[in-house]
C-alpha cells in the first residue's frame, strides 16, 4: 500500500478506503463480503468529484471558452477512457483485488475495470482527505491532458444532426435498445437510425452518454471524425 500510496501521491489516514476502491465485485462476491465492501459507491462519488475539479480548472485555463466549448472539453476528459489513461499512468491493475475469473480474463488491464477503480480511487482521496487531496491528484494527472486535449468543440448529436441535415435526410431517431445493472449504476445501449444507413448502438452509464457515444460511431464510420481527435 505505501507504493501504491507514493504513485498517488496520497498518504492514507484510513487505507482501508483505498482498499475499498481496489476491491472489485468479483472480488466481493468470492470473499463473500458485504456488498458495500467494493469500490461501487466510491467510483459513484469519485466520478462527481473529478467532473467539479475539472470544471473548476476548464473555467481557470479558458476564460474566454462559452458554456457549450467547457461542456466539450469536460465530457471529453472525464470520460472512463481519460480515467483508465491514468490508471495504467500509475499501474493501478497491479493492485486490484478481483476473482479468479477476472484474473484470468485480463481483467487487470480492461479499460473499462481500471477507468472504474481510477474513479474509486479519487474518491477514496476525498473520503481520506477532503477536496485539496483529491484536486491535488486530479491536478497531477488530468492539466497537461486537458491543456493538450484536441477533441472536437461541438458534441457528437449536435454534430451528426447538422451532417444529415445537410445530406437532406430526415434527423437520427434514438431509442434505448437495453438497460441493465442496478439503480445507483446503470448501464444503458442505445440505437441511432438514420435513413438509408445500418442502425448504429452506443452504450453508456446514462442515456445521454449512450446516444452520445452512437453518434460518434456514426460519424467516425462515416468519416465525418477521426478516431484519433473525437471525444464522447
Amino acid at each position: 500500500m505505501q507504493r501504491l500510496e507514493e504513485r498517488i501521491g496520497h498518504r492514507f489516514v484510513d487505507r482501508g478506503h483505498l482498499v475499498r476502491a481496489l476491491t472489485h465485485a468479483s472480488a466481493v462476491a468470492e470473499s463473500h463480503l458485504a456488498h458495500g465492501e467494493s469500490y461501487q459507491r466510491l467510483e459513484f462519488l469519485g466520478d462527481r468529484v473529478l467532473a467539479l475539479a475539472i470544471a473548476d480548472m476548464l473555467l481557470s485555463a479558458f476564460p474566454d471558452a462559452d458554456e457549450g466549448e467547457l461542456a466539450r472539453r469536460l465530457t471529453g476528459l472525464v470520460r472512463n477512457e481519460s480515467c483508465a489513461e491514468v490508471a495504467l499512468d500509475i499501474d493501478l491493475g497491479h493492485w486490484i483485488r478481483l476473482g479468479g475469473g477476472e484474473v484470468q480474463s485480463g481483467g487487470r488491464r480492461k479499460a473499462a475495470i481500471l477507468g472504474d477503480v481510477c474513479e474509486a480511487v479519487i474518491g477514496a482521496i476525498f473520503v481520506d482527505g477532503g477536496l485539496p487531496a483529491a484536486r491535488a491528484f486530479i491536478e497531477t494527472h488530468w492539466r497537461k491532458r486537458m491543456l493538450n486535449w484536441t477533441g472536437p468543440l461541438r458534441d457528437a448529436k449536435t454534430t451528426l444532426q447538422e451532417w444529415v441535415q445537410g445530406r437532406g435526410l430526415a434527423a437520427p431517431k434514438y431509442a434505448i435498445a437495453e438497460r441493465s445493472g442496478p439503480d445507483h449504476a446503470p448501464h444503458f445501449t442505445v440505437e441511432v437510425k438514420i435513413e438509408g444507413m445500418p442502425t448504429v448502438l452506443g452504450s453508456g452509464r446514462s442515456r445521454r452518454e449512450a446516444e452520445q457515444k452512437a453518434a460518434t460511431a456514426v460519424l467516425l464510420a462515416q468519416g465525418v471524425w477521426r478516431e484519433e481527435t473525437h471525444a464522447v
